[in-house]
């Protein structure tokens, strides 16, 4: 008789899981319906001011900023790392570049942002060569504004884009751009109307790896922004560090969390069109060798 160890198998990972996802998600929701207590944390009584706060106009100010820096800061990550993900492909030594790329994961997150505060700071690399170069002595303001929070989160999460777009370009039949030019299509219509269609799981995956860690960041903006570049991470760390209003931040996190979840949904019901779509690659590809032959 076989015994069905499968339960057996699955009960560590469950457990873990339980423990340190499910267990800390429950916390968060019940402390966004519970009442501020007068010297911070909660008290055990049912309230809606956690979320009825989410209309205040100074948050939703700071949420629209939020979505605007990550908007903009994963569609300028998803524009680098397309060529990126591309050449990686074509290129004979895809494990040395591929290596490169990885490169920035061996150091330390926060080293990296003080990286380019050394690089931007007001007596920094990039100022004292503007200055070798002849221009203003009093340098220029790159730190403590949006740009700045824009170029160090693309920085921060380009990789985590070009893998996934390296992962499906890899897949991809080169031919087929073959075929549109042999057809009359130019070089950049080919990889429009050819080569994109056929790269949009890569294209998604890529989107949604990078917009929700940027989404949720706090260590970018609070080093390298200024007072417009506060984003909803910022609120919530200072809700429960400063303030202690737990319920406050508490239905922040819970909003963020819905929001990711929404994608990560999306996400999910586009894996059975990915594989269809690689199916009809596949397909088409074949035809295009047979009617070559």
């Amino acid at each position: 008789m076989k015994r069905n160890y499968g339960f057996a198998y699955a009960a560590p990972q469950a457990l873990w899981l339980t423990v340190f996802f499910a267990a800390p998600i429950l916390i968060i929701i019940v402390y966004s319906f519970l009442k501020k207590g007068l010297y911070g944390g909660v008290e055990p009584q049912f309230s809606l001011e956690a979320y009825s706060a989410l209309a205040n106009p100074t948050l939703l100010a700071v949420a629209f900023r939020t979505l605007w820096v990550s908007v903009a800061a994963t569609v300028l990550t998803i524009l680098i790392a397309l060529p990126c993900g591309y050449s990686i492909a074509r290129a004979r030594n895809q494990a040395v570049r591929l290596f490169l790329v990885i490169v920035p994961f061996w150091t330390n997150f926060l080293v990296r942002i003080y990286a380019w505060i050394a690089i931007l700071g007001n007596e920094g690399f990039l100022n004292h060569a503007l200055r070798f170069l002849g221009f203003r002595a009093e340098g220029y303001q790159f730190l403590y504004n949006q740009g700045a929070v824009i170029l160090v989160l693309i920085y921060m999460y380009l990789p985590y884009a070009i893998l996934p777009l390296f992962s499906t370009i890899d897949k991809f039949d080169f031919s087929l751009l073959e075929a549109a030019r042999d057809l009359g299509a130019s070089r950049m219509q080919s990889y429009v109307r050819v080569m994109l269609p056929n790269i949009k799981p890569g294209i998604f995956t890529a989107v949604l790896f990078t917009f929700i860690p940027i989404f949720g960041a706090y260590a970018v903006p609070l080093l390298i922004g200024g007072k417009d570049s506060y984003m909803l991470g910022n609120v919530i760390a200072d809700q429960v560090t400063k303030t202690r209003n737990w319920p406050l931040a508490s239905s922040i996190s819970m909003t963020v969390t819905l929001i990711t979840a929404i994608l990560v949904f999306l996400f999910a019901l586009r894996k059975p069109k990915e594989q269809k779509l690689v199916r009809d690659q596949e397909a088409l590809s074949q035809s295009v060798s047979g009617g070559a032959a």
